[in-house]
């Protein structure tokens, strides 16, 4: 075997246990979960690291039927922060798998 092919079959083994590093990574973040709030905490959100919504909690006090738009605007902003820490979490996970292979960063795959 020559010195070419030695270099390219590590390669591949290297690419292989980054692909299974990968399906690994996205298989946890679908258990991984970070929450959003807004209103001091009276609208909870809580999204997966597949950036999917999996609960919302809304406190009675939150609730005034003469002012629903305020609690859509409460269940916006807590949507909207769990969405962006889920892609933040789901970037931090894959940063890992790419710092081991030494590149800079792997978009997350979802």
């Amino acid at each position: 075997m020559s010195y070419n092919n030695m270099n390219m079959g590590k390669m591949m083994k290297q690419i292989q246990k980054v692909q299974a590093d990968i399906m690994r990574v996205q298989e946890e973040l679908k258990s991984m979960t970070v929450e959003g709030t807004a209103g001091g905490g009276v609208v909870k959100v809580t999204a997966n690291g597949h950036q999917e919504v999996v609960a919302i909690e809304i406190s009675p006090e939150a609730v005034d039927p003469d002012d629903v738009e305020m609690l859509q605007d409460l269940v916006l902003a807590a949507v909207n922060e769990a969405l962006r820490k889920a892609q933040e979490l789901a970037a931090g996970e894959m940063g890992k798998v790419a710092g081991s292979m030494g590149l800079p960063g792997l978009p997350p795959m979802i």
